[in-house]
């Protein structure tokens, strides 16, 4: 059987999501969850696969129809998040355009949170929920069979006119057990980003779930347990990029410091073993110290992405982050300390946010000076307990994700939380705020004395021409 793995072209996602600003159109990431599909499949099964990077290989629409005419598969499987729902289902289309005989198979975020309405997007044939590795690879073995997939945990079909969702699965406790993605059969030397020094980069997820709670923030398909692999297995998939040719690591676990101990236990075998690779990873300010962040050093971390999200305890608060301005502000003396950049996530817009709060929160932004930062506008995205409570409270008239899973469309607006300040008001505070940081003399020269090579004075050229559009 043929498998076509494919990441869209993503001409359709929806701009009101907020892509992020310093990133957009200079990173190229690779679909990682793809990538995990296609080695789970690649070590138990003798199927033919093959991912195809849309966005990277720039491949428009007609283009991508050749690609699958060329290719001939049986199957096509794409990743769903609400706001690239019209794009993934999109290439759906263009499979079914080829051959309606093509099955399509949707995952990912979105598809956790409204699978019976992404069934009702009729170019849809099955929808697989939670971790997508074992489910693919079984509903793979019994696709022609309607009486066998309701022995399948974790997928939705038809049988005749009726949807059938077998329910969720276990989620995946050793996950040791689970092959490297196939970083392999994607064009792998073109990944890149705006942050990293040296180029090629690559995602890695040494965990998934997160423990922690916050207002605007879910993970459905990956759980609230904390799960990780072992340190033996984090290194050895160092390595293995290393081997590669590839330069940098981003660890986009959700908060990769979770369990000290093992962060500790990476770093002291990265160092054991010599070999040098350069990484960065996201963490809370309140799960790191200096002996940690030395250590992390030490081996090779250059680069930290702390959410801090605001500058007031009031928001902080509201949003349920669990930390404080001081350790925020520690985090950050620290990090610089012992020589770790940094990048800062904040929101502006969030419930009970004034004014003066935000105007609290450009302050401290400058405060602590981060090397980077990166802002959006507070969006209540679906199954958040952020947008349950603008529903609550009338800050959101009806359930307008529901309403977009079941009927995708390019015109669609995402909600803001609006009750404080207008969408128009926060956009425009959120420009002078970028602006604001990025162009102070004092951060320019800074930067332009850390920079290591021309192609990273081109990288950051470019974005900053980027902000000024903004």
């Amino acid at each position: 059987m043929k498998i076509l793995l494919v990441n869209p072209p993503f001409q359709y996602t929806l701009s009101s999501c907020q892509p992020k600003i310093l990133e957009e159109g200079i990173e190229y990431l690779p679909p990682l969850g793809l990538m995990y599909i296609a080695g789970y499949l690649r070590k138990h099964t003798n199927h033919q696969i093959k991912i195809l990077d849309c966005q990277v290989e720039e491949i428009s629409y007609p283009k991508l129809e050749e690609k699958i005419k060329e290719f001939s598969p049986d199957v096509v499987g794409v990743t769903a998040m609400t706001f690239t729902l019209i794009d993934a289902t999109k290439v759906a289309e263009t499979a079914k355009k080829v051959s309606p005989k093509i099955k399509t198979i949707f995952g990912g975020p979105h598809v956790n949170i409204y699978p019976e309405e992404t069934m009702q997007i009729g170019v849809v044939d099955f929808v697989v929920l939670g971790e997508g590795e074992e489910p693919v690879k079984e509903l793979l073995e019994k696709i022609e069979d309607t009486k066998k997939l309701y022995e399948i945990k974790g997928i939705l079909f038809r049988d005749g006119n009726k949807v059938i969702n077998t329910g969720h699965r276990a989620l995946i406790q050793n996950l040791d057990i689970m092959p490297f993605p196939a970083r392999d059969m994607t064009p792998y030397t073109k990944y890149s980003s705006v942050l990293a020094n040296s180029p090629p980069v690559t995602p890695m997820f040494p965990s998934r779930g997160c423990p922690y709670k916050c207002l605007f923030c879910d993970r459905p398909h990956l759980g609230k347990n904390f799960r990780a692999h072992s340190a033996k297995y984090v290194v050895e998939e160092m390595k293995e990029c290393k081997k590669m040719g590839i330069n940098e690591i981003m660890i986009y676990d959700d908060t990769f410091t979770v369990d000290r101990k093992r962060v500790a236990d990476i770093c002291n075998m990265i160092l054991k073993d010599g070999f040098k690779m350069a990484w960065d990873v996201r963490a809370r300010v309140n799960t790191v110290d200096e002996e940690l962040l030395i250590l992390m050093r030490k081996a090779g971390c250059q680069r930290i992405h702390y959410g801090v999200e605001a500058g007031t305890e009031k928001i902080l608060k509201v949003l349920r982050k669990g930390i404080t301005l001081d350790m925020a502000e520690k985090a950050f003396k620290i990090s610089k300390k012992v020589g770790i950049q940094t990048l800062g996530y904040f929101m502006i817009g969030s419930p009970e946010e004034t004014l003066e709060d935000i105007k609290a929160t450009a302050k401290f932004i400058k405060k602590i000076s981060p090397d980077y930062i990166h802002l959006s506008v507070t969006t209540p995205f679906p199954a958040t307990d952020l947008y349950l409570k603008a529903i609550k409270e009338g800050v959101i008239k009806t359930d307008v994700w529901r309403e977009f899973a079941k009927k995708p469309r390019q015109d669609f607006t995402a909600p803001n939380w609006d009750k404080e300040l207008s969408r128009e008001e926060l956009f425009k505070l959120l420009k002078k705020i970028y602006k604001g940081f990025y162009f102070r003399p004092s951060y320019l020269i800074r930067r332009i004395i850390q920079l290591k090579s021309p192609k990273e004075f081109k990288n950051k050229f470019f974005a900053a021409l980027r902000l000024l559009k903004v």
